[in-house]
């Protein structure tokens, strides 16, 4: 939850700039699996879309302001970007200008370089002018 947190906060701060999409993948922690001794939710295994649907929605509730889409059953965004656990990924004009650490250990907002911050910025200053 410190990751989601983390994630909302820049979601905030960045809204009027850039768009912010979660692509929700299996679940990492299922009730019926390897369930993680710290989670909120009781999550089990995604049997079918309609349960990573489920479960996408309980993502949407957590990050206001921020379009949540769930991956297919085969998994396929995931295998994409490597996703699995979780990811941060910075677009450009549909190109990736970061790629982040692969979670949960990899995964950290705060080591975005600083330098991607400000290129949301031109990009909406190029927009609005």
């Amino acid at each position: 939850m410190t990751r989601l947190k983390a994630f909302q906060r820049v979601v905030q701060q960045y809204s009027d700039i850039s768009d912010s999409v979660v692509v929700y993948i299996e679940e990492a922690h299922p009730s019926d699996g390897w369930m993680s001794s710290d989670a909120p939710y009781q999550i089990p295994k995604h049997r079918c879309l309609e349960d990573r649907l489920s479960a996408a929605q309980i993502m949407n509730r957590e990050v206001p302001g921020c379009l949540v889409v769930a991956d297919s059953m085969d998994n396929s965004s995931n295998a994409a970007y490597g996703a699995y656990f979780d990811r941060l990924y910075i677009l450009q004009d549909g190109k990736i200008v970061y790629q982040g650490g692969r979670g949960p250990e990899g995964y950290r907002v705060e080591s975005v370089p600083q330098g991607c911050w400000p290129m949301l910025t031109r990009m909406h200053s190029t927009v609005v002018k």
